[in-house]
C-alpha cells in the first residue's frame, strides 16, 4: 500500500513539474536596474506576451545608486532587440510577481550580459489601493447651475445683448 501512495505521489511530482514549466531556462542573461522590484525574486518568471521566456537568476542592490539590479536568462534563439522594456508586473490581484518584456523596434540585438535601458518600477498593490481609496474619499464637484439653457443665448433666439439695454 505505501509503495502505491509513493508511485502516485511521484506521478503527481512529475505532473505538477511539466504543468507549471518549474524547469529552469537555458540560454542567455541579461540585467536590468529597477528602484523598486516588489516581491520579484529569484525563480520568477520573465514573460513576453504572457508567455515564459525565462526567469529571474538573481538580485542585489547597487552599492552606489541602491537601485536594484535583477539578472535573468532568456530563451536561447530569442534575440531582443535593444530597446526592450522591462517591468515588474503582478499575475493577478493575489498572484506573484513576474519580469515582463516589452520587445521594441531596434535593428540592432541585445548580447548576453547586456542590461536594459528601459525599466518600469514594480507598482504596489497597496500603492494602487491607497490612490483608489483617495480618489473615492475625494467630495465630488459640482459646478453652479447654468441660467443659459444648453446652447447658450442663442436657443432663447436672442443674442445676449437684449438685457444690457
Amino acid at each position: 500500500m505505501g509503495a502505491v501512495v509513493l508511485a502516485v505521489a511521484a506521478l503527481f511530482l512529475v505532473f505538477a513539474w511539466n504543468t507549471a514549466d518549474l524547469r529552469p531556462v537555458e540560454g542567455y542573461t541579461l540585467k536590468a536596474g529597477f528602484a523598486s522590484v516588489g516581491g520579484l525574486a529569484p525563480g520568477s518568471d520573465v514573460r513576453i506576451g504572457g508567455v515564459k521566456v525565462g526567469s529571474v537568476t538573481g538580485q542585489r542592490i547597487d552599492p552606489e545608486s541602491y537601485r536594484a539590479e535583477i539578472d535573468f536568462t532568456v530563451r536561447s534563439g530569442l534575440a531582443l532587440p535593444a530597446d526592450t522594456e522591462a517591468s515588474v508586473t503582478s499575475d493577478g490581484l493575489l498572484g506573484g510577481k513576474y519580469l515582463r518584456l516589452v520587445p521594441g523596434a531596434s535593428k540592432r540585438r541585445l548580447a548576453p550580459g547586456d542590461t536594459l535601458a528601459k525599466t518600469r518600477d514594480a507598482l504596489a498593490l497597496e500603492e494602487l489601493l491607497a490612490r483608489a481609496i483617495f480618489l473615492l474619499a475625494e467630495p465630488p464637484r459640482t459646478d453652479p447651475p447654468s441660467t443659459d439653457p444648453p446652447g447658450g443665448a442663442d436657443a432663447r433666439g436672442g443674442t445676449g445683448k437684449e438685457g444690457a439695454q
